[in-house]
């Protein structure tokens, strides 16, 4: 693995952490969950060949500290940032953008609002369930999720999480994602473990209760690609991204994996995500 250049970037309320690799066209990565750039470690130098791929920590996760650590997050700040992280690396060109799970949400609201800095998206899985028919449930689920971790604390509440999203209810035991990773994968997982209650706390609601304005990306549907991982068909951070590639006639793409693929199948991953972004304009020889 090639050490990347580091970098920190000051934003409004924070200070960001990211990492570059390689030479050609920006392609900026944004992580969901508590990644933090380190999700993209097991493919970004394969990426760095063709492109100036650019990884960060979020605000608020790992090395991106907050300037007050109670702040509430939105949307449209976390998208700022990464809009501030173009401008710096990329000041003349649009750039592609890729994001995972809450990272897929920034990624949206980027293209939607600030279109001529983006040359194309691919949103993996963007947790968007309020554009769901079934969207009362999942703001139930959001608010169960809260309570719990108010009265029980953070495992329980990511136990009744994590079964909301394979749908089984609630769950008696906590999530045990961490153990089902490859070694090096629950190594990092398990540096990541000091950033859940922020995102349980703060991600989570903000961004699972956001709605992408499909009618904006509707116009703009050209440059954008909507996946899902071929090991999460049906579970609700799937079906987001599948009810809005149909309602803007996008074909819908499959990744290896299920909604943390970028992870657990990061070589296969990687080149689809190569392979999404050739398909698309001025993609580099």
């Amino acid at each position: 693995m090639t050490a990347p250049t580091t970098g920190s970037l000051r934003v409004n309320g924070a200070t960001l952490h990211y990492e570059v690799r390689g030479h050609g066209p920006l392609l900026l990565l944004i992580p969901g969950g508590t990644g933090g750039a380190a999700a993209f470690d097991g493919f970004a130098d394969d990426l760095a060949g063709a492109y100036t791929v650019a990884t960060y920590d979020p605000r608020g996760m790992s090395r991106s500290a907050l300037d007050d650590p109670e702040a509430e997050q939105t949307v449209a700040e976390h998208a700022d940032d990464a809009l501030r992280l173009l401008d710096l690396l990329s000041p003349r060109e649009p750039a592609r953008v890729f994001g995972a799970s809450s990272g897929a949400i920034t990624a949206l609201h980027l293209l939607a609002t600030r279109p001529e800095r983006v040359a194309r998206v691919v949103a993996h899985e963007p947790p968007a369930v309020m554009v769901l028919p079934d969207a009362a449930d999942h703001r139930a689920l959001l608010a169960r999720v809260q309570e719990t971790f108010r009265t029980q604390g953070l495992m329980p509440a990511m136990a009744v999480f994590a079964a909301g999203l394979k749908g089984d209810g609630d769950a008696a035991e906590p999530p045990s994602a961490v153990a089902e990773l490859p070694p090096q994968a629950a190594a990092r997982a398990e540096r990541t473990m000091a950033d859940l209650p922020y995102f349980v706390g703060r991600i989570v609601p903000a961004f699972m209760s956001s709605t992408p304005d499909l009618n904006r990306l509707a116009a703009l549907s050209d440059r954008l690609v909507l996946a899902g991982g071929r090991d999460s068909v049906g579970e609700l951070a799937y079906r987001p991204a599948a009810l809005m590639a149909e309602r803007l006639g996008l074909e819908l793409l499959h990744f290896p994996g299920g909604h943390v693929g970028s992870t657990t199948h990061p070589a296969p991953f990687g080149e689809a995500l190569r392979e999404a972004f050739r398909a698309g304009p001025g993609h580099p020889a």
